[in-house]
């Protein structure tokens, strides 16, 4: 194992690894190590040691740190000040196999793992607005800026956002903070289907409420820490100062007059980080679809366990283990969507497509981006598609 202390240190071991013709695992905290394929690399990087802020601004809504940075201490530094991550980065640690509380935020948006509020304020990539990283020429470079309005060159970091590591190696990011409203307010409404939950979801979600989360939960999946089962609840999260906060609840019961308040400050970080289904003996996928598609998706697959986010948008559904997710793909890719398998065991995640296979097109601009970025393959082959 390599232990990079600097980006200087990376830049070694990349030129090193370019040298014997080595491969490279990229790991920080490495709580994501059990999503995606799994790999056999010649070497691991461990970078969890590149941890620290670089720069805060709060004025500026502005936030530099180096990628090994625990994301428990970014929000800790945020919330001092009021402010937060849009995103609001889920942990998946406990889901995977690992810790709480471990997760990077190198690795936070390798992944592009993204919470409930994400609905509202955009998911990591519309909140990475910079980062400097190492290629696999061993060459470290720069992209974005440091401001939030930054129209210059190519928006390289996106292209890392969701990469896995593939790429490059981060060595920082630059982010955009938000301000964090002064109170909160969950609500629940009680029994509903999942077509009717969906449907109400979308309704607050194109309204001017700004709602910060809107999930469903069904019944076999029972809210015990709210002390309700029933036949499905959909949940519906809004934020603000105390008097406009009064008016959007008023005018959510305008919308679902039997909302009602309930203490649920955990539940949605429950759902985002998948612990919900903890205990449950099945491979866990996350669709991606339009909220519009959501209910009927859910009705062709008949899952039981199940839970949305992002008004339908977002699909957590768990399928029986060593299945290869083929009728959940196709549904999704109709929807003009596509589903990825987080949760399985090692054989299942190397016998199948993890992440949604590419078509020909875009699969000839994937490796094209790679051999740019990475010519010799050195970064975690294979984390992702085979070939790739």
């Amino acid at each position: 194992m390599i232990c990079a202390q600097t980006e200087a240190d990376v830049i070694d071991a990349v030129l090193a690894a370019r040298a014997k013709s080595c491969t490279l695992e990229i790991v920080g905290a490495g709580t994501k190590r059990a999503y995606g394929r799994s790999m056999a690399c010649d070497d691991v990087l461990d970078v969890s040691a590149l941890s620290g802020i670089v720069k805060y601004e709060p004025a500026e809504l502005i936030l530099t740190v180096l990628p090994g940075t625990p994301v428990t201490e970014i929000t800790t530094l945020l919330d001092s000040k009021s402010q937060r991550l849009g995103f609001e980065p889920a942990d998946w640690g406990p889901l995977l196999g690992t810790s709480e509380g471990n997760a990077t935020i190198g690795g936070v948006v390798s992944a592009d793992v993204n919470g409930a509020a994400a609905i509202r304020y955009g998911r990591a990539r519309d909140s990475l607005l910079g980062m400097r990283a190492v290629n696999g020429l061993g060459e470290a470079y720069k992209a974005g800026g440091k401001v939030v309005k930054n129209v210059t060159g190519f928006d390289l970091p996106k292209l890392m956002c969701g990469a896995m590591g593939t790429l490059g190696v981060l060595t920082e990011v630059t982010l955009r903070v938000y301000p964090k409203p002064p109170q909160s307010a969950s609500l629940i409404v009680r029994d509903l289907n999942v077509e009717d939950a969906f449907i109400l979801l979308r309704r607050v979600w194109q309204s001017p409420l700004e709602a910060t989360a809107l999930a469903y939960i069904p019944a076999s999946i029972p809210l015990t820490q709210l002390g309700y089962v029933g036949e499905g609840a959909a949940l519906i999260r809004l934020e603000g100062a105390h008097e406009p906060l009064k008016e959007k609840m008023t005018a959510l019961l305008a919308i679902a007059r039997s909302a009602q308040q309930i203490e649920a400050s955990n539940v949605f970080g429950a759902i985002s980080s998948g612990a919900i289904f903890a205990g449950q003996d099945c491979d866990l996928w996350r669709a991606s679809v339009p909220p519009s598609e959501g209910a009927e998706i859910v009705r062709q697959i008949g899952s039981s366990v199940f839970a949305a986010d992002w008004a339908g948008g977002l699909l957590w559904i768990g399928l029986e283990a060593g299945g290869n997710g083929a009728e959940l793909r196709k549904l999704c890719e109709a929807a003009g969507g596509q589903a990825t398998l987080v949760k399985a065991d090692e054989d299942t995640r190397q016998r199948i497509a993890t992440f949604t296979p590419e078509l020909p097109v875009r699969r000839a601009l994937t490796k094209s981006v790679k051999a740019a970025f990475d010519p010799l393959g050195i970064f975690n082959p294979g984390r992702m598609w085979k070939a790739v």
